[in-house]
């Protein structure tokens, strides 16, 4: 039983090990596994956050031109209306 309480200990001492030194090293560094050889080299410096704050300039001109705008919304409302409709009268006919 000494034998196997010694592997026992080994076993969670690798574990435990391996656990706390994942948060050191990257998989991706390590000999055995690597990069790929036409990966892109890292950067020395971990890069900056992105500027989730810095909004674009506005545009001088609208995505979806009024006219279009108008016409789709008027497409969706009736799409909505037919389907209310279509609910309304299924409820009417399980009741």
């Amino acid at each position: 039983m000494d034998r196997n309480n010694r592997a026992l200990a080994l076993g969670a001492l690798l574990l435990a090990a391996l656990a706390l030194g994942g948060c050191s090293s990257s998989i991706a560094d390590l000999p055995l596994v690597g990069t790929p050889a036409d990966a892109p080299t890292r950067p020395k410096e971990a890069g900056a956050y992105l500027p989730v704050h810095d909004l674009p300039p506005d545009r001088e001109e609208a995505a979806i031109p009024p006219a279009e705008r108008a016409k789709i919304e008027a497409e969706l409302v009736a799409a909505r209306d037919r389907q209310a409709s279509a609910a309304a009268a299924r409820d009417q006919a399980t009741k």
